[in-house]
């Protein structure tokens, strides 16, 4: 039996998705603007330099996925000729552009209703919300309370969470309440707890995710986060591919924050690793030693919580360079029959105004040793994504999405 392998590059958009005008999106473009920077010497550092540098991905198709979905080449990378994996592209018909709505629908189940959202205000949680949380959880009172960029709001505020003990409350564009608190002088056990009651409170709200976001350090100078992040999210609505595939007997193995965005339904054997190196030896430690049917899933994180959210169009190319560099050590450890498929889950332009993510398609490029080369066109869901992988994994095809393994009707 064969394996499939499902890598999402978080936040790697390639072009304003159709309804991006819904979102205030129109012209958002990860990989293109980031491409464009490069090319003008804008993301030149100590560490790199130049055009943007991706042969690997290039000749696998990346390149040719984003020139159909932009409508032009992508700036100053060299031609690689015929790509040779499948290649295409994806929009989003779930009605957020958020982590679990992508990956749901990768999955094989878009989100088809509206999350909540706190509003734009300050305090922006209802005092019903932070009062409940505040006395399930015998805090002495919160800090924040208002919409902010989780790096800043720590350098703001942690020092006055150290000295009152009060954790600190911040959301986003998208459906989140975020709680921060420092690891030592709090506890990264605590900050948890507080979480899981929190995450009771918010139900009646329809928020998606509460994260805890535990950070260690001294002062505003040398504040950081950990990679203790957890993620307390809402189930899915219907059984994703994960699950049928579990409950078919297959083998399913998540790697970095899948398991926490699948709410642990379905997500077998969870593997933790902190940052995209340390994701990218786990999936070759995985790669190697996963059976027969098994699906592996991995979140490569840093693309958008360290460069997307940051506007970090330097660190976003570097990184990409560095994944790059370390594809053909995965493409050596498959077997005849796998199928890899390196997708995302929506943008984060690093170029775009604000800190949120932006509505765009997601490529699709997928490989293995037996896996023939073409154009797979524009694919209207990301479910084709989950369609495929069920196919290969000889399940029984899902409620959503078209395979692009099956020749076009």
């Amino acid at each position: 039996m064969s394996r499939a392998f499902l890598m999402v590059l978080d936040s790697l958009g390639i072009g304003a998705a159709p309804d991006a005008e819904r979102f205030g999106d129109v012209g958002a473009d990860t990989l293109g603007h980031i491409a464009e920077a490069c090319v003008r010497g804008d993301a030149d550092t100590k560490d790199r330099a130049g055009p943007l540098m991706l042969p690997n991905l290039t000749r696998l198709g990346l390149a040719a996925a984003a020139r159909a979905s932009r409508g032009k080449d992508l700036a100053g990378l060299p031609a690689m000729g015929a790509p040779r994996g499948r290649y295409g592209f994806a929009s989003e018909q779930s009605l957020g552009k958020d982590t679990p709505s992508g990956h749901w629908e990768l999955a094989g189940v878009p989100v088809r209703f509206e999350w909540g959202y706190f509003p734009k205000t300050v305090p922006t949680f209802p005092a019903a919300l932070t009062g409940a949380i505040i006395r399930s959880a015998d805090l002495p009172g919160i800090l924040g309370d208002c919409h902010a960029s989780g790096t800043e709001i720590i350098a703001e505020l942690g020092g006055d969470h150290i000295a009152s003990g009060k954790p600190i409350f911040y959301t986003s564009a998208d459906s989140v309440l975020q709680i921060a608190a420092h690891e030592e002088h709090f506890g990264l056990e605590r900050l948890y707890e507080v979480c899981r009651i929190a995450r009771e409170h918010v139900e009646p709200y329809n928020i998606g995710r509460v994260i805890a976001r535990p950070f260690i350090g001294s002062d505003a100078s040398d504040f950081r986060r950990t990679g203790n992040r957890k993620d307390l999210a809402v189930p899915p609505p219907a059984p994703t591919l994960l699950a049928l595939h579990e409950a078919a007997g297959g083998s399913v193995i998540s790697i970095g924050k899948m398991g926490d965005i699948y709410a642990h339904l379905g997500t077998g054997r969870e593997v933790k690793a902190d940052g995209n190196a340390a994701l990218f030896d786990t999936l070759l430690a995985e790669t190697e030693t996963a059976p027969d049917n098994a699906l592996v899933l991995v979140n490569f994180v840093d693309f958008d919580m360290l460069y997307g959210h940051r506007r970090d169009i330097a660190g976003y190319a570097k990184a990409l360079e560095d994944f790059d560099h370390r594809l053909p050590e995965f493409e050596a450890l498959l077997k005849p029959g796998d199928l890899a498929v390196i997708t995302a889950d929506h943008g984060c332009d690093p170029s775009w105004p604000g800190s949120d993510h932006t509505r765009e398609n997601v490529p699709i490029v997928a490989f293995g040793p037996n896996v023939t080369a073409s154009d797979i066109g524009h694919r209207e869901s990301f479910a084709d994504v989950g369609q495929s992988l069920a196919g290969h994994l000889g399940l029984a095809p899902l409620s959503e999405g078209r395979s692009f393994l099956e020749p076009a009707a």
